[in-house]
């Protein structure tokens, strides 16, 4: 039976009418940012009305909620899981920054991110050592990136903050 289903599926991929699914699956797992960290981190890049924060990996989007929140910015949020895009939605929602803010299901690899003038992560090593042509690259200098926890390959970063036991690393984007 197997062998007949497979077969079946096969035969239908292969005549296009069954279109192959790519498997997407996230390189890190969602941990909340705990909000006296996101307000910290947030605190650092100096975010203000001015500024449009990206949050790389957004999951329930509570970095970008508060930069609209409390400081005024705009928000976008990249992440890849659907259901925490969803969940991230209501919460704007909720808290009556649906018109500041915005939520993309996406992979922050692939993710348009040249309109930031900040950029939050909170991935891990690998993730951010990859990013890091990406951010390079596609942002603006002067644009600040901090990351929760982790550093980004060996760029050095303009300044490190330690608050409840969690290092923030901040960056600027420099001329190129």
């Amino acid at each position: 039976m197997w062998n007949t289903w497979a077969a079946s599926l096969l035969t239908l991929a292969c005549a296009g009418l069954v279109a192959p699914q790519p498997a997407q699956q996230p390189d890190i797992y969602f941990a909340p940012t705990r909000y006296a960290i996101a307000d910290a981190m947030l605190t650092l890049a100096r975010v203000g009305p001015d500024d449009v924060v990206f949050d790389l990996g957004s999951g329930d989007g509570r970095i970008v909620v508060l930069a609209v929140q409390k400081y005024g910015a705009r928000g976008v949020g990249v992440e890849i899981d659907p259901a925490l895009v969803t969940r991230a939605t209501e919460i704007a929602r909720d808290g009556a920054v649906s018109d500041r803010v915005r939520f993309n299901v996406g992979d922050l690899f692939d993710a348009d991110i040249s309109a930031a003038t900040v950029v939050t992560l909170y991935l891990n090593h690998s993730t951010n050592l990859r990013l890091e042509p990406k951010l390079k690259s596609e942002l603006r200098p002067g644009t600040r990136i901090v990351s929760h926890q982790f550093p980004i390959g060996v760029w050095k970063p303009d300044r490190t903050l330690r608050v409840e036991g969690v290092n923030l690393f901040l960056w600027t984007v420099p001329p190129r």
